[in-house]
């Protein structure tokens, strides 16, 4: 089986993409799965017209989501380092289900993290959703990569005398969503300064980072910058 190439986007089943990868080769794994919500993703999201969002969504079904998250997971822990990690974005409705298989696959919870954004749906009979899940997990805890003062010096403090790389690495990341005007867009987004700081509390210049789930590429896009 032909092996894939470093620095290529592909479309493709990502399962069986990473099929193609070789074991323990890749350092960090920052990923956005399907919601199996029946995300509708040609509707106006957050202020997009539906007439702008891209084709390409694919949603997974909710009684196949835990054998999904499963098949894919096994292949991350399969190509990732001992010194690798991941993290992998989930809305609340699933959560349960990659929390199970981080457990049964073997991996290492190090953190669970809250991003909060700026606004969620309106609602008229529950509480807002505005913050989505992020699991940061590895295969040996010994071994992971992790730059504690890689966007803040230890002794740098705020105008108000408050350690700012304290305040940095606490788990509630509070980071406003994009909106892009005028072009296309894809459904779903990830801010480019959340995709930054993984980049830089846990990556190092060459090493390989894996998107699976693609979306808007801009994991790959910040990888390069980065």
């Amino acid at each position: 089986m032909k092996k894939l190439e470093f620095n290529k986007i592909y479309n493709m089943d990502c399962i069986e993409g990473m099929k193609q990868i070789s074991d323990e080769v890749i350092d960090l794994v920052i990923t956005d799965p399907p919601f199996a919500i029946d995300f509708k993703a040609k509707r106006s999201n957050y202020h997009r017209i539906q007439s702008r969002v891209l084709e390409g969504y694919h949603e997974i079904p909710q009684e196949q989501y835990y054998s999904f998250t499963i098949q894919w997971m096994k292949e991350v822990y399969r190509i990732l380092k001992e010194s690798g990690s991941m993290y992998v974005f989930s809305g609340w409705n699933n959560l349960k289900d990659i929390l199970m298989a981080i457990d049964e696959l073997g991996f290492i919870t190090v953190n669970h993290i809250i991003w909060k954004y700026q606004f969620g749906v309106v609602t008229k009979r529950k509480f807002v959703t505005s913050h989505y899940h992020c699991l940061y997990v590895c295969k040996n805890d010994e071994k992971r990569k992790f730059f504690p003062y890689t966007r803040y010096d230890r002794h740098l403090k705020d105008a108000e005398g408050k350690s700012l790389h304290y305040e940095d690495k606490e788990d509630v990341w509070v980071i406003k969503r994009e909106y892009w005007n005028g072009d296309q867009k894809t459904p779903t987004k990830l801010p480019a300064e959340l995709i930054k700081k993984i980049l830089m509390y846990s990556s190092d210049k060459g090493d390989i980072i894996l998107d699976p789930f693609l979306g808007s590429g801009q994991v790959a896009v910040m990888s390069k910058m980065f």
